[in-house]
């Protein structure tokens, strides 16, 4: 009778119901670098139900307040949840009206800070987050895991674009790209994750944000080949293949 009591009663707590265990509908890699005017950002639109390309239309970056650009990979819900404690935030920024605002640094900081405390409630946020800004002409770029992990560097990427594209931006990005130079070079490590990665489909959005303010263009496909022998047979030789 105490037993089922108990049950009865976890299954009425709605605390019990708040939490991401797993995550559902997840996006996968954002890329990003700085370039001569500012900050250039990419992601697919594809939105994974497990491991079914359910969703072909999932916006992952957003403008936070004047000088910031947020991506996200990981849970969608989360960051719908995290897009709204950053409204909080810009909202109550604002309502000082003391002619200063968030720059890119103070926003990636308390990201930070979120990610942390929320991980240290064993009630984590499951995403990657990627910030970029530009603030009184200093560019800045960072990345928070979900455990509130965080770094700045001249490009970063979140999931398979951690191992597969920063070796390209490694050897390629240079401090004076162009934005046309910029745009092939995320275009370039876009195509790789779309080869490698089966939660990527081809549907990306490139993003920018300078002084003037951030842009998100249309979203747009980009021109592949399939015809590599390695895609022939990909597991020729492979221990257990055919």
């Amino acid at each position: 009778m105490e037993s089922n009591q108990a049950k009865l009663g976890l299954l009425c707590n709605p605390e019990a119901s708040q939490r991401t265990l797993y995550p559902y509908v997840t996006g996968t890699s954002v890329v990003a670098l700085k370039y001569k005017d500012g900050i250039l950002m990419a992601a697919d639109m594809g939105g994974s139900y497990g491991s079914t390309l359910r969703y072909k239309s999932v916006e992952r970056m957003k403008p936070i307040g004047k000088h910031s650009l947020l991506g996200a990979s990981g849970e969608i819900s989360d960051f719908q949840e995290l897009l709204r404690y950053l409204d909080e935030l810009i909202l109550y920024d604002n309502m000082w009206d003391d002619g200063n605002s968030l720059g890119p640094k103070e926003v990636h900081n308390y990201l930070t800070r979120v990610m942390y405390n929320r991980r240290n409630k064993f009630n984590p946020l499951w995403n990657s987050l990627v910030l970029g800004g530009v603030k009184k002409g200093q560019k800045y770029l960072g990345m928070v895991s979900m455990i509130g992990v965080n770094f700045e560097d001249n490009h970063v990427a979140t999931g398979f674009g951690n191992h597969l594209a920063r070796p390209i931006l490694r050897d390629e990005w240079h401090e004076n790209l162009t934005f046309e130079e910029g745009v092939k070079l995320l275009e370039k490590c876009m195509r790789v994750l779309l080869y490698r990665d089966r939660s990527a489909v081809n549907k990306l959005q490139i993003s920018k944000i300078t002084e003037e303010g951030v842009t998100i263009y249309q979203p747009y496909s980009l021109k592949t080949f399939w015809g590599f022998s390695a895609f022939e047979n990909p597991t020729l030789g492979a221990e257990g293949s055919w």
